[in-house]
């Protein structure tokens, strides 16, 4: 079974409407299970893999996901571009509630997260200063355009941890730090699918403000799963616009991302660890 785009869905985004000849995929990867079996079928005429990021039900926590297998075996699967659906909070007044924001950066402020495929006697350090696809970033865009869904290009993503919400305090300084959303989960995956050599944008779905803001504590749960749920039916037309229109090849580096980031030198890494980064490593073996 495989597929050539893949899409994580978030908070409120379960599964994608609109999949013909689906099948359910469970993947085993070297580093543990997946959230969930993956859902692939084809849409709007392309191979597509879904993933529910939090399990179908929501049953992980930010900090329980299995960042590792999920990108993993999104790319055992064939995957070259991952569109990933995130709800999250807004930093700034003009990113209003039912927004969609494209980030271009990401500030780290995870703990305990597993954000690396490598170690065990594999050594690499990737470029990660432009973490989304430009490319790909562009093509959502123009999906957005033409969903009629409000979208903003550009910004900065802050990841924390969770899965408490921030202080007054926290934030504050994001804001003053010039952040524009807050969520709990892309920055690991950005890293990972740069490592795995796949494109990747994020979808930033804004459904509230965060706590800075004045009329914070006056926003109902209701509202809140309101918005989720208006949010994951635009970004469900996002979707099907931007697999609609993508490009067949990519033109973009990130295919290339360990082309100059592997370290270790070829003859010292022991069999155990080139096997199990073998779907990664094995072109730069050669």
């Amino acid at each position: 079974m495989k597929a050539e785009i893949g899409i994580i869905g978030g908070s409120g985004l379960y599964s994608m409407p609109g999949f013909a000849a689906q099948q359910e995929a469970t993947i085993d990867t070297p580093f543990g299970t997946p959230s969930d079996n993956f859902v692939v079928g084809t849409l709007a005429g392309r191979q597509v893999a879904f993933l529910a990021r939090h399990g179908r039900g929501h049953r992980l926590s930010p900090s329980e996901i299995n960042f590792r297998a999920n990108i993993y075996a999104i790319k055992s699967l064939g995957v070259e571009r991952i569109i990933s659906l995130s709800a999250v909070g807004s930093l700034k007044d003009e990113h209003r509630p039912l927004d969609f924001v494209l980030p271009d950066q990401f500030f780290d402020r995870t703990r305990t997260r597993a954000a690396t495929f490598f170690g065990d006697g594999l050594v690499a350090h990737i470029a990660f200063a432009d973490p989304i696809c430009p490319e790909l970033a562009a093509e959502v865009a123009k999906a957005c355009a033409a969903s009629g869904v409000p979208a903003k290009s550009g910004g900065t993503y802050l990841c924390m941890e969770g899965p408490a919400f921030s202080t007054k305090a926290e934030s504050n300084v994001y804001r003053s730090w010039g952040m524009d959303v807050i969520g709990m989960t892309n920055l690991t995956e950005a890293k990972l699918a740069r490592e795995a050599e796949i494109c990747y944008v994020t979808v930033a779905m804004v459904t509230d403000y965060d706590c800075w803001h004045p009329h914070h504590d006056s926003v109902t749960v209701d509202q809140i799963i309101a918005n989720l749920t208006k949010n994951a039916e635009n970004a469900c037309k996002v979707v099907a616009a931007a697999v609609a229109a993508m490009p067949a090849a990519r033109k973009c580096h990130c295919a290339s991302a360990l082309a100059h980031a592997i370290i270790t030198d070829r003859k010292l890494v022991n069999a155990a660890t080139r096997q199990k980064l073998g779907i990664l490593v094995d072109k730069y073996f050669v």
